[in-house]
């Protein structure tokens, strides 16, 4: 059970600056960001890499539509992913790494290693459609989802703060894999292009962009899952089972969704949607909604400390502990007094958030070794502070 410090409601203790700023160090801060500027150049690289050999494939026409059929629906399905995380919003900089590791990077290696297997097996048997039908059902699910999910196990084990449970596992996993549909979907509907005209490219957006918009990010989010799972638990073998499990069912239901389509044709495709994928689909979204219920529960139990020193009131405690008080209070703040004060609104459920989820961190004993884990509380709730006189003062 947690204990908040005995200080932390103090006048004398509250009332004076933090000692810990949470900031790099100008030496660090500089080696960060030319190491950010190499991965982002060669996750880049990769990408183009990719792009090219698409339009090589497909010529530059039919890959010019392909690339802004495959672009549009983006930017709806991506806000409707981050609309999800309602309590503690992730920093952009690791949803758009998520983003851009599934579109850039995740689909360069994917695209070699499945058509190095496929060609091997193509060869061994003789038979070109034996190697793809062999790539779409084994080795496409297998380097797939091993590589959407190879930044959830980075961002899982090197982010701890930063990933708390099953919703930011399938936010992060979701954000990958639609990265990974969109570079992906240049390719089908590049192709659909060039084989059919705009009959060809209409039949394939309603299929992969309209029927199936989610199934990359659903795949994934099965690993997402499972690492979140674990992060939940204190179970030793929890930790190492679920992650394990999560990744192996994200392989399995991609293996079903494309050997459906490529061993029984239209008709097993459609079956496999309708009695496999679509109650699947349901179970993720009821395993979404618990989650989202769990994490309002962290933030009425820690913060329950801060209601009960009075640095908040029970309308701003009650407010915060629901999707729809949240919802409503920013609504408000911006319906009544601007742009300004709704921005207020939305730091201060943010700062109240990471501070129950620190807390709830440190309760669970998920925090480095170099954390002093009182004087970052202190720090969030000296910023609290801050905001509550903003809009109070209002």
């Amino acid at each position: 059970m947690y204990s908040p410090d005995p200080n932390i409601n103090n006048p004398l203790y509250s009332n004076r600056a933090p000692t810990i700023v949470i900031k790099p160090t100008a030496q660090t801060n500089v080696i960060k960001v030319a190491l950010g500027i190499i991965a982002a150049l060669i996750a880049l690289l990769l990408g183009l890499l990719v792009l090219l050999v698409i339009g090589i494939e497909t010529g530059p026409v039919a890959f010019l539509i392909g690339l802004v059929t495959a672009t549009i629906p983006v930017p709806f399905y991506v806000v409707l992913v981050l609309w999800l995380d309602r309590y503690e919003s992730e920093p952009f900089w690791m949803l758009a790494t998520a983003f851009f590791w599934g579109a850039l990077i995740a689909t360069f290696f994917a695209f070699l290693f499945n058509t190095i297997t496929g060609a091997i097996v193509g060869s061994l048997a003789s038979n070109e459609n034996a190697g793809n039908v062999f790539a779409a059902v084994f080795a496409a699910p297998l380097f797939e989802e091993t590589g959407k999910a190879t930044i959830l196990f980075v961002f899982y084990f090197w982010k701890k703060d930063e990933f708390d449970g099953v919703v930011d596992g399938i936010v992060y996993a979701a954000l990958v894999g639609l990265g990974f549909a969109m570079t992906e979907n240049i390719q089908y509907y590049g192709k659909a292009v060039l084989n059919g005209g705009g009959g060809e490219l209409t039949l394939t957006f309603f299929v992969r962009g309209a029927l199936a918009p989610f199934s990359h990010p659903f795949f994934t989010s099965m690993t997402g899952i499972g690492l979140g799972l674990a992060r939940q638990s204190r179970n030793t073998a929890v930790k190492f089972i679920c992650p394990v499990i999560g990744l192996l069912m994200a392989m399995s239901m991609h293996s079903i969704w494309n050997g459906s389509a490529a061993l029984f044709g239209g008709i097993g495709f459609l079956l496999a949607y309708i009695c496999i994928m679509c109650p699947a689909f349901i179970v993720v979204l009821v395993v979404l909604g618990l989650a989202l219920r769990r994490e309002g529960q962290i933030v009425r139990e820690f913060l329950m400390p801060d209601l009960q020193g009075g640095l908040l009131t029970r309308e701003e405690y009650t407010q915060l502990g629901s999707i729809l008080g949240r919802m409503g209070s920013s609504f408000n703040a911006l319906s009544q007094r601007g742009v300004r004060a709704w921005q207020t609104r939305r730091r201060f459920n943010q700062i109240a958030s990471e501070l129950a989820f620190h807390r709830s961190r440190v309760a669970r004993g998920v925090c480095r070794s170099d954390q002093d884990v009182r004087e970052i509380e202190y720090a969030y709730v000296y910023a609290l502070k801050e905001l509550i006189a903003q809009i109070r003062a209002r």
